[in-house]
């Protein structure tokens, strides 16, 4: 028979198991992007990317077949341009001048290009 205290700690591992796993599944970052907003960011942004980069297909993912209306480089491809808007994390973005590193949800780029 399983004492009380062992059942009850099982449980409450279980729980922060089950939550920890929401939390991390759960990334709201995933939103898809749909054609007018990646065309309206496309003309506003440019997203410097890295292949092989696993954040970056992570980024990619998020617009599914709108990717084709972002403005990308590689910088594995296309250095000299990533050296002189001074990249150093990939994927970073620039929008409407400004710089935002990391996977970025779609959220934060409709706030920040104003699509």
């Amino acid at each position: 028979m399983i004492k009380k205290s062992t059942l009850i700690t099982l449980i409450i591992i279980l729980v922060i198991v089950i939550f920890s796993y929401y939390i991390i599944t759960k990334d709201n970052t995933h939103q898809d992007a749909d054609e007018t907003f990646a065309k309206c960011l496309g003309e506003k942004s440019t997203i410097y990317i890295q292949t092989g980069c696993h954040a970056c297909k992570t980024q990619e993912e998020m617009f599914g077949d709108n990717y084709k209306y972002l403005n990308v480089v590689d910088c594995l491809v296309e250095p000299l341009k990533c050296t002189i808007v001074d990249i150093k994390v990939t994927p970073t973005w620039i929008v409407q001048g400004k710089k935002y590193e990391g996977v970025r949800s779609i959220e934060e780029l409709k706030n920040a290009s104003g699509c």
